[in-house]
Parts: C-alpha cells; structure tokens; sequence
C-alpha cells in the first residue's frame, strides 16, 4: 500500500513476514525510493529519523503488535572502549583495512558465503547468489565504501559496507571469517568505523537495528556510548532490560500518521 503527502517521497508498507529475530512474531517495513539527484540528502535525513538502506531503498521497521526493533548509533567523541574491547584492539594490530568504491569481488562472494554458511544458513540471505551479492555491494545512489580488512599475507578476513552519512559513518552489512573466531572480527569492525570516524570528525557510527530479547542484537548493547531512537528521538540506551516492555507496546500509530511525522529534506516545487 502506498503514503504520501504532495511533493514528497511516496511512501510504502510490506506485507507482514515472520520475524528474523523474535521467534513467532511477524515483521512488517515502511520503505521508500532512493534515487535521483536528492537521494544523499534524503538518505542523511532519513538516516537520522531510524531509516535503514538496502540498496535503493531506505526502509525502517512498521510493524503492528511491537515497536521492539530500534535503530542504534554510537556517540563518538563519547565512547571509550572497554577492557575487552582494549584486548581486541590489540590483538587485531596486524589487520589493515582497505577502503575502495562499493564494487564486488568473487573474492568477497566467497567470504561472505563462508560467513552465512556458519552464521545464518537458515536466514533471508542464505540463497543469495554471486549476482544478488553483487546488486547489494554495488546498488546504491550514494556516497558509499567498501572496507577491506586483510592480514599481512593480503588474506581478506572482513568486509564492511559502509555508506558515509553527513553526520557519520552507516554499516550497512559486514561479514568475516567463521574461522577466526578469536579475534572478535565483527567488534574490530565496529571499533575500527568509531576511530576512523573520529579522524573524520564525524560524531556518530550508525549500527543498524537493536532489538531488545535478541541474542542476535546482544552484542550491540556492549558499546559505550550508545543511542537508540525510541519514540521519534534518540536517547541513551541506559539499562538494556529497562526496554524488554517494548516488546509489547499497547498500541501502535497508523501507517498514516507514522508517515505524516516524518521530517523531510526541502522539496522544490
């Protein structure tokens, strides 16, 4: 079903399908077109307001019965690592990233079939193909980057793509290597953004979703420093199980005025 307002993104719901990270709930998205020349404001203004990309289209959770999925980001200049985060820096002092334009790589398909294969066999990915990848790394209509990380022998062990925001750096997706469980690859990713980031000068590294009862998200929680965007506003996470009630909200707004509340980039016209 489409919502609009005149001059405006036109704006669309999906059906309901089973959720990835609350066993026997159904998820449903508000999504809308990322294109044309005023797709990087609409992206850096959306981003803002809890709004995801995947490829051309910028999306955020909409569903009936529950409000539990919350976009998450990191406040920069406030984050110091914790002790075992210190401990992963440290280890992973032999890893160097390589940042290039969002093109995708067999060497890449490879890792990242290696990582669903362990990680996520049973998830929305695992049938994707060499083309479907390559459509996610390389469909997008803003400034995005590929990031590398690679031993000293050019192993490529972790891929992130990241789309770089007017107010921070967004991790679309990443992966890594099952294998190398030890070194805690996918908070090396997270630590590494934080820093480059701060070199950027840019206050926030935007994770994705946090959902509050999911193993999945746990890990998130974890960071210093950390926001999420409850209630049209974001707010410091605090005590993670003081959330677990959202799980079960008493009423959810109308598609129509969730849309009516969304702020938008000047439209001319």
């Amino acid at each position: 079903m489409r919502h609009s307002r005149p001059n405006a993104p036109q704006f669309y719901v999906t059906a309901p399908q089973p959720c990835p990270y609350l066993h026997g709930r159904a998820e449903r998205k508000l999504f809308t077109a990322l294109s044309g020349d005023g797709a990087t404001e609409l992206n850096n203004v959306l981003s803002r307001q809890g709004f995801r990309r995947s490829q051309n289209v910028l999306y955020r959770p909409s569903c009936e019965s529950c409000v539990a999925c919350m976009s998450a980001r990191i406040r920069v200049a406030d984050f110091h690592p914790s002790r075992t985060q210190r401990r992963i820096i440290t280890r992973n002092r032999d890893i160097q990233r390589l940042a290039s334009s969002a093109w995708a790589t067999e060497e890449q398909y490879d890792l990242f079939r290696a990582y669903l294969d362990h990680r996520h066999a049973d998830g929305g990915m695992a049938d994707m193909d060499i083309f479907e990848f390559a459509a996610m790394v390389e469909e997008t209509p803003v400034r995005t980057r590929v990031m590398e990380y690679r031993l000293a022998d050019d192993q490529l062990i972790a891929t992130c793509l990241t789309d770089v925001l007017d107010d921070g750096l967004s991790l679309v997706y990443s992966f890594y290597d099952p294998a190398l469980e030890q070194r805690s690859l996918g908070t090396h990713i997270i630590l590494d953004h934080i820093e480059l980031a701060r070199q950027a000068g840019l206050p926030f590294v935007y994770l994705g979703y946090w959902v509050p009862g999911s193993r999945k998200m746990a890990y998130k929680a974890k960071f210093d420093a950390l926001e999420i965007y409850k209630g049209g506003v974001w707010q410091p996470i605090g005590d993670p199980d003081s959330h677990n009630d959202d799980i079960h909200p008493l009423s959810i707004d109308p598609i129509v005025e969730q849309v009516a509340r969304i702020s938008l980039p000047h439209i001319k016209g």
